[in-house]
């Protein structure tokens, strides 16, 4: 506020108190068919006029039908400003991302390549390491598996270094981890050491999953964050296709040796976020804040948003929503997931069930036993084409998830997660028609698992770590992605571990077909619990959450804040303003005698 003038303030102070009367002692919430907060002024610049004025017989209106009353005027876009008109409000243009926002961004996306690296390597270096020191398939199935249960123990403890140490320094212990469980695995002699050098690697993948998306949210304006989070899951499929390539390396070298060299490739990436992270890349403006630093967190901002962009208002919306959340819960942390008030258990829910969802659908089982997919349609796994296949199959969903992270800030969340888990079904259903009976074509399956993968990546992909990354308040982030994380690694242990097995039990076909009546309950999931997301600001999610489930809790510290704000901007509009008075001004017989005595005569 400190370039508004008076008059503007005068203003917006008299806007604001003729909305109250209008709202009446009793404002009403999103899930009475209103919202609290539906003539939220900006602070800067003029009013944002946004129209509630809903129509209940007019069937264009762009009302949102996931809403509890889609026939009464809602809350469709975030009123409060950490960017006030970066999703198309009047305050000023469209926010134009900085070079910087783009190159921390992809800098934190690299420490997602080396899951995706882990993935590839093993689906080609699996087989070899396998004749190599005479594995059964049950101890396959625990070297593949085993990653994910020691993933969920780090990304548990991601939440601490995070919150105590920032975001920067976590991305370099996650780095060491994997650096050192790849030299372990690399120079295995037996089948013990291998899986001791698995639990490093799997505690440095819980570490990055947990924080690539987090810190890329907390960096990204609101207008780009959907394309910007989604380059974590697009840098993993960079690593799953390095990882696929490393054959073509190393391929023709001995089983005993091919593996070795496969797996110590992945050393170079984590090196390279070690550099990165303490050379390149800035603190998160949020987590400075949260902490005190709020001057440091300006500089940030200032950064991201540019030299001319105000970012006074983002700093005091990122404290009143930890101020809000304070209000409301009493507590933080913790205790607010684990007695949560009705919006801190619904974005619990829809956060943890929609990174749960990623892997019902069976994306990782189905990417670590490609190759033997295509064995059993009738493909040889060390024919040199076989290797182009899967080379193929990365870039496929390379390709779709650059599109899907567009469509999710041009079209919405739940849109394209519709598209995606749609298309995913047909797949899976083509699949299991295709491995019905005692034949099946090799080239039905490339072109099946290419549908699948192409629609996994629109959506279902990068869409399972955005919503849980913008959802969650400042107070809890740290701990409920983690939280999401976890939950994530144990269905992927859970069905990475048993795929092999279930696939024996029941046939390729029934799995698949298994698989697709899991995405269609995935699909009932997004449509019914997940809200639409595109376009609010973080600090704007608990107050959303909060009107789509009534909680009084929260809207109540909203509006004292609120009240609290509207009266120091009253008071500063009306506070008497005091001209200086020059000596020249005054006629010298009105000065004062300036004898001088004392000392200092």
């Amino acid at each position: 506020i400190r370039d508004v003038d008076t008059a503007t303030l005068e203003k917006q102070v008299v806007s604001t108190d003729s909305c109250k009367m209008k709202r009446g002692p009793n404002p009403k919430t999103i899930a009475d068919g209103y919202s609290l907060s539906d003539e939220r002024k900006a602070v800067i610049g003029p009013d944002v006029d946004f129209n509630y004025d809903g129509d209940k017989n007019n069937e264009t209106s762009d009302a949102d039908p996931h809403l509890l009353n889609p026939d009464e005027p809602k809350l469709m876009q975030s009123h409060e400003g950490e960017h006030r008109s970066d999703f198309g409000g009047t305050a000023r243009p469209n926010i134009k991302i900085s070079s910087r926002v783009y190159l921390w961004a992809i800098c934190a996306a690299l420490n997602s390549c080396n899951l995706g690296y882990d993935i590839g390597v093993n689906t080609v270096a699996g087989p070899r390491l396998q004749r190599d020191m005479n594995l059964s398939d049950l101890e396959l199935e625990m070297f593949y598996g085993s990653i994910n249960l020691f993933a969920m123990v780090g990304s548990l403890t991601t939440y601490f270094t995070t919150e105590r140490f920032g975001r920067l320094k976590s991305f370099s212990i996650a780095a060491v981890l994997f650096i050192l469980g790849v030299i372990i695995q690399s120079s295995a002699s037996s089948y013990s050491v291998l899986m001791i050098g698995r639990v490093f690697v799997g505690l440095g993948v819980g570490y990055g999953l947990a924080l690539d998306p987090l810190y890329i949210a907390e960096i990204a304006p609101a207008s780009a964050r959907g394309e910007l989070v989604t380059w974590a899951e697009i840098a993993l499929n960079v690593g799953i296709t390095l990882g696929f390539s490393s054959s073509l390396v190393f391929g023709a070298l001995d089983d005993d040796q091919s593996w070795r060299y496969m797996f110590a490739t992945g050393c170079i990436l984590p090196v390279l976020v070690i550099f990165l992270a303490s050379c390149v890349m800035a603190e998160s403006p949020r987590w400075l804040i949260s902490k005190g630093e709020e001057e440091e967190g300006a500089r940030v901002l200032q950064k991201i948003y540019g030299d001319d962009y105000d970012v006074d208002p983002i700093v005091m919306d990122v404290k009143e929503s930890l101020e809000r959340e304070k209000l409301a819960c009493k507590n933080t942390g913790w205790d607010a997931l684990l007695f949560p008030s009705p919006a801190f258990r619904r974005m619990l829910f829809v956060g943890v069930g929609i990174a749960v969802s990623q892997q019902v659908v069976g994306i990782e089982a189905i990417q670590y036993y490609l190759e033997k997919i295509l064995e059993t349609a009738g493909l040889d796994s060390r024919d040199p084409k076989t290797a182009g296949i899967l080379i193929g199959l990365a870039v496929v969903k390379l390709i779709f998830i650059i599109v899907g992270g567009k469509l999710f800030d041009r079209r919405g969340r739940r849109p394209v997660l519709f598209v995606s888990l749609c298309g995913v079904t047909a797949a899976l259903l083509m699949l299991s028609i295709n491995f019905f009976g005692n034949s099946s074509s090799s080239g039905i399956a490339i072109f099946a698992l290419a549908l699948y993968l192409a629609f996994f990546s629109l959506g279902m992909g990068p869409g399972a770590w955005l919503i849980p990354a913008e959802i969650f308040s400042l107070s809890v982030r740290a701990k409920a992605i983690s939280l999401a994380t976890f939950s994530n690694r144990l269905m992927s242990t859970i069905m990475s571990s048993t795929f092999l097995s279930v696939a024996s039990a029941i046939t390729w076909a029934g799995f698949f077909f298994l698989l697709a009546v899991a995405s269609l309950i995935v699909l009932a999931f997004v449509y019914y619990f997940v809200p639409e997301t595109k376009g609010h600001s973080l600090e704007d999610m608990s107050v959303y959450f909060a009107e789509i489930t009534g909680d009084r809790s929260l809207l109540d510290a909203e509006a004292r804040i609120v009240r609290e704000r509207e009266a120091a901007i009253h008071a500063q509009a009306t506070a008497p303003r005091f001209e200086p008075i020059k000596a020249r001004d005054i006629p010298r017989e009105q000065l004062p005698d300036a004898t001088v005595s004392g000392t200092m005569a």
